[in-house]
């Protein structure tokens, strides 16, 4: 039986779940965006407190490792470290884009043929990202996107495809006439969604060396002022 708390905060949710054996017993999210380090202690107690147990009963610890927030996912994975190191836990770590994309799978009724979109807002006009199919494998991998006219053109004249996550505002007005994109405003992250990919890696004992992990960044990080070329694709 694998007791896992799952940490959520490479976006601009603040989320955390406990899991037994694959299924979510207690969980907790903030989306305003601007809480994660104020909140994430407080949430870890609170799902620890509701699933009945404690933190020294967890049989490992699980971050979404990016692409997201520099800042976000800095404060996910050092709580993530600490306690896998208070703890002796080992850690696992979850792609965030296929968390998300799990996540509206697992919240949403949709088409089988459809391919599945989450994005994240990468500041300026660009967005992390990755596409999916209906059973949330990878169909393109994870890339920084700059966000330009025909953007995306060649995927939409091939399939319909289901935009989420808060990276989806720089994209809508493109696309206002285009019937195969579809889009759900509605939508926000949860380590929820992390819980099948930690239970499955926990399993198969795929491990983190806690001392050598670092987040997903995907880009270097840059200050106002300096240039940081993002890396671009034509999809």
């Amino acid at each position: 039986m694998a007791l896992i708390l799952n940490i959520e905060t490479a976006t601009g949710v603040c989320s955390v779940a406990v899991a037994l054996n694959g299924e979510v017993i207690a969980s907790r999210h903030d989306n305003s965006g601007q809480s994660h380090a104020k909140l994430l202690t407080t949430f870890i107690e609170e799902c620890i407190h509701d699933a009945g147990s404690t933190l020294k009963n967890l049989d490992a610890i699980a971050v979404s490792k990016g692409p997201g927030s520099f800042t976000g996912l800095r404060i996910g994975v050092a709580s993530a470290k600490g306690l896998c190191y208070a703890l002796d836990k080992p850690l696992i770590s979850v792609n965030t884009l296929q968390s998300m994309a799990s996540h509206f799978l697992a919240t949403s009724k949709i088409d089988e043929s459809l391919w599945l979109c989450p994005m994240i807002d990468a500041r300026r006009m660009e967005v992390y990202t990755a596409f999916f199919n209906s059973s949330g494998e990878f169909e393109i991998p994870t890339t920084a996107e700059i966000i330009e006219e025909g953007t995306f053109g060649t995927i939409l004249k091939n399939h319909s495809v289901n935009f989420f996550g808060d990276g989806t505002e720089k994209v809508r007005h493109l696309f206002e006439n285009e019937p195969n994109a579809i889009f759900h405003p509605d939508f926000f992250p949860s380590a929820s969604g992390m819980v099948p990919f930690s239970e499955k890696s926990y399993n198969m004992n795929e491990f983190e060396v806690t001392a050598y992990f670092e987040p997903f960044y995907l880009k270097d990080f840059f200050s106002p002022g300096q240039p940081n070329p993002p890396v671009k694709r034509q999809l």
